[in-house]
């Protein structure tokens, strides 16, 4: 099983971002959209309260995921399945938090509310997930 752990660690009112570790070894960030605390433990009625649409990162907690072909995108993605309160969660080159509609964003470089190399780190992640049959992904602080 492949292992992917986020740690979640700067936080702004737009952006959260966070370091990404594949088998406990640093691959890249991550930037999402805002944290509003949400726990995957949390209720499907309290997230849905809490939730702004398009504005707001999946719930803490721990995701099975595989890797599809995104009908947005059209390409091979990472996909994180069963996201409480959330539909078509995946990982995806981008910049900011507009690009992120709850996904996550991958980049090789982070600054303030953003980060650059997305396009390299999406590309290298899609590799090195690429015959991994189970993939795992915990979100924590």
């Amino acid at each position: 099983m492949t292992k992917l752990k986020l740690i979640r660690k700067w936080f702004t009112e737009n952006s959260t971002i966070g370091e990404l570790y594949i088998n406990d070894v640093f691959f890249c960030y991550v930037l999402e959209d805002k944290d509003r605390g949400l726990k995957q433990t949390d209720s499907l009625t309290w997230i849905k309260a809490k939730k702004i649409f398009g504005v707001t990162c999946i719930p803490y907690g721990v995701y099975k995921c595989r890797m599809s072909m995104s009908n947005r995108f059209k390409r091979l993605l990472l996909e994180i399945l069963d996201v409480k309160g959330f539909e078509g969660i995946r990982g995806h080159r981008g910049n900011t938090a507009v690009d992120s509609l709850g996904c996550l964003i991958y980049g090789f470089k982070k600054g303030y509310d953003t980060v650059f190399e997305s396009t390299k780190a999406e590309l290298a992640i899609l590799e090195k997930l690429k015959d991994s049959t189970e993939i795992e992904l915990e979100i924590t602080k």
